[in-house]
């Protein structure tokens, strides 16, 4: 399989530092990472001046995405990766969703801060409303300042309210097949016994998880699901987690919280999100 990883940059450390986790996580996979910049500067008449503005933007932006795509090649030597730049005027999250249909985008990754000033701000709360909105493939968010290690344990949290198909979870099977990472399913008690459709899906998710190596994890219910997922990362040392956001958020939808929502804020380990 060949990867096609869309990399939205605004040229910050946090960006670059997105960058580099994703080019050591794919190091051993045929890649082609695509830098993304949007310039979409909103100016309500077009006049010589504004045209002018927008012109002298987009010749910056250019540059910034061919210099680089040139310290990618120099700083990442690797035969089974090669990089492009796209620029587009479009607001950024269009911007993704046009890069992900054009260039068939496998995984985007974004880091979580991004520069100020005037360059165009979507990281931080707008990555998170990117992770609402993004429908076409999953996304993987990255902390400021995470450096890459090998991940040795996933965390899956699940409420067994949905029965799982194989083509759902194959974004994380496909992270836990690239270095033989342990899945860990977390399941947050609401009740003392699942029901028995729970048990059906609990059924279900263990046969399409037999030929990995995982385990099963039951916490109870806290009063903020946001912190009890952070204290199973913490106390199991997991290394990154993986989330499906249906339309209306399983866990967010059970408990009335917006647990993807909050982990966006402030993810301590990578973050993946398969949409629905």
């Amino acid at each position: 399989m060949e990867y096609h990883v869309l990399i939205p940059t605004d040229f910050s450390d946090n960006a670059w530092n997105a960058a580099v986790y994703a080019m050591k996580l794919l190091n051993t996979e045929d890649c082609t990472f695509y830098f993304l910049n949007a310039v979409n500067a909103k100016i309500s008449a077009m006049s010589n001046m504004s045209k002018k503005f927008n012109e002298v933007l987009s010749e910056n932006a250019l540059k910034e995405l061919r210099d680089l795509k040139e310290m990618a090649e120099a700083a990442h030597t690797n035969a089974k990766h090669q990089f492009e730049i796209v620029f587009s005027t479009e607001g950024i999250n269009d911007a993704i969703n046009a890069s992900i249909k054009k260039y068939n985008i496998n995984l985007v990754v974004m880091g979580t801060k991004g520069a100020t000033g005037a360059k165009e701000i979507f990281f931080g709360s707008n990555t998170v409303s990117m992770i609402f909105r993004m429908s076409l493939c999953p996304m993987m968010v990255i902390p400021e300042n995470y450096h890459f290690h090998i991940p040795k344990q996933i965390a899956f949290p699940t409420n067994y309210m949905r029965p799982y198909r194989a083509e759902d979870l194959q974004p994380l099977f496909t992270m836990a097949q690239l270095f033989g990472t342990r899945i860990r399913v977390v399941h947050i008690q609401e009740k003392s016994r699942l029901s028995a459709e729970q048990r059906n899906n609990y059924t279900l998710l263990k046969e399409l998880l037999a030929s990995y190596d995982h385990s099963f994890h039951s916490m109870p219910n806290y009063t903020n699901k946001t912190n009890e997922i952070f204290d199973f990362i913490e106390d199991l040392e997991i290394d990154m987690l993986v989330m499906i956001n249906y339309k209306h958020s399983i866990l967010e939808r059970f408990t009335r919280e917006p647990v993807i929502k909050n982990i966006g804020y402030r993810p301590v380990v990578p973050f993946m999100v398969i949409p629905d």
